[in-house]
């Protein structure tokens, strides 16, 4: 590598914006006659194995394209430190947000508008419109590369289901049955059978995709209009459902402060049997949490019989800082290109991708949603076929499980205020046996209809 490696510290806001990476586009300026640019790399704390496959990524991506020097750069996404990164300079030229993010930052002028590179792709025309349409502006401007889609998932530990007598193979498909097996775990291992996320605003993630599994929504939307629907009855059943394992079964073990990545490493370590969280999890647990893949389930989330229920989706994209230079720009596309998305269209591609990922013993083959089509999807796993380590038997149940089931995508006004707002409800439900629901979203709901009407 040209350049060594740098991370973006995950850590509180006040020290997020006190210049930690200064200037990740500071040698953009190089008289060395090359367009500079650092990307987002790997979460802090990866495994090495995991870093040497993307640099050798990097290595031949700068072979073919000499005139780019690419400086990878550490990355996790955190809504409690992001806002303050992205405002201080201190992320990447080329980082990833959440799908639901995108139209916020575009109206910011937060992220740099890539229409013309993007309009350039040989595959342009082939992106789902609906997922493309989270990167674009009123005006059809494009400011963002789709990089992955996923639905909601239940992960489980095939391990802990063996311990408690249950069968790993047959995963619950209702949320009664996830209640019984969680109490079954909990009584026979001491561990907790079941957990959600609750803080740093995965919590309001995940009751939120609770809420649509049961046909409910968090926002009814009319013209420009947004209604705030937090204290729906589906979101209420979901809270109520935590209640019972929490103060009823005693399934939920004693810690119930989790983000994203503490309940993976929890989940990895055996001290969890189930959570729920997108569907391409399992790259992340072998890489950055060194999960043992046969202890490993996915299941479909369970839904009821209501004819709204559903699997809520989401996704990430690949943007670019506003402050890059065209020429930054178009060797930001090239990247984005390169490792993230031609894989999905090119044959060669998708083969090279795959195969220094096996070398390194990374994961292939990872349960996804398409960014294009299930037709394309399909096609880019037959290419990679011989190379695919991911135990496509214990992920099958979640497939199987979804099948004709209705995914809708995650709430768009709001989105991480909405979220921050439920982390704080389901804290009290799971530390406060006398928590009043009805209250707790009554108090919630007007707190981001709040925000949603001062806009």
């Amino acid at each position: 590598m040209k350049s060594p490696r740098k991370a973006v510290a995950i850590v509180a806001v006040g020290i997020a914006s006190a210049g930690l990476l200064s200037a990740c586009s500071a040698d953009a300026g190089s008289d060395d006659g090359k367009v500079h640019i650092s990307v987002a790399s790997l979460i802090p704390g990866t495994e090495q194995a995991a870093f040497d496959a993307f640099d050798a990524r990097v290595a031949e991506f700068e072979k073919l394209n000499p005139d780019i020097v690419v400086d990878p750069v550490e990355y996790e996404w955190k809504a409690t430190t992001f806002t303050a990164q992205l405002a201080g300079g201190t992320l990447p030229d080329v980082f990833r947000i959440p799908l639901t993010d995108g139209r916020t930052l575009i109206a910011n002028g937060q992220l740099a508008d890539l229409t013309a590179q993007v309009e350039a792709l040989p595959y342009f025309d082939q992106f789902n419109p609906s997922v493309l349409a989270t990167a674009q502006d009123d005006q059809g401007n494009i400011y963002g590369i789709p990089r992955e889609a996923y639905a909601i998932g239940l992960h489980y530990n095939r391990d802990l289901f063996e311990q408690a007598g249950l069968d790993p193979d047959d995963p619950p498909t209702t949320w009664d049955e996830v209640r019984e097996d969680a109490k079954a775990i909990a009584d026979a291992t001491g561990q907790a059978g079941y957990m959600q996320m609750t803080q740093s605003n995965t919590g309001g993630w995940q009751t939120t995709a609770a809420t649509v599994s049961r046909g409910g929504r968090m926002e009814e939307g009319e013209g420009d209009t947004t209604t705030v629907t937090l204290d729906n009855d589906a979101t209420k059943e979901s809270l109520e459902f935590l209640k019972e394992l929490r103060w009823q079964d005693n399934s939920m073990g004693s810690n119930f402060l989790f983000d994203w990545g503490t309940i993976n490493q929890a989940f990895a370590a055996g001290q969890i049997g189930m959570y729920t969280s997108g569907s391409d999890l399992f790259t992340s647990l072998t890489r950055e949490n060194n999960l043992d893949p046969a202890i490993y389930g996915l299941a479909a989330i369970p839904i009821t019989d209501s004819p709204e229920a559903a699997i809520m989706g989401g996704g990430t994209l690949n943007v670019v800082s506003a402050k890059a230079t065209d020429e930054q720009k178009d060797a930001a596309v090239k990247w984005i290109d390169f490792y993230d998305v031609a894989k999905l269209v090119d044959q060669d591609a998708a083969v090279a991708d795959a195969k220094i990922l096996a070398d390194q013993d990374q994961a292939v083959g990872t349960p996804a949603l398409p960014i294009f089509d299930q037709a394309t999807l399909d096609q880019s796993r037959e290419w990679i076929a011989d190379y695919i380590n991911v135990p496509q038997d214990q992920v099958s149940y979640f497939a199987e499980g979804n099948v004709g089931r209705t995914l809708v995508g995650e709430p768009a006004v709001h989105t991480q205020d909405l979220y921050a707002a439920l982390d704080t409800v389901v804290q009290a439900v799971l530390t406060d046996q006398n928590a009043d629901i009805d209250a707790l979203l009554a108090k919630a709901n007007s707190d981001v209809q709040a925000l949603v009407d001062a806009d």
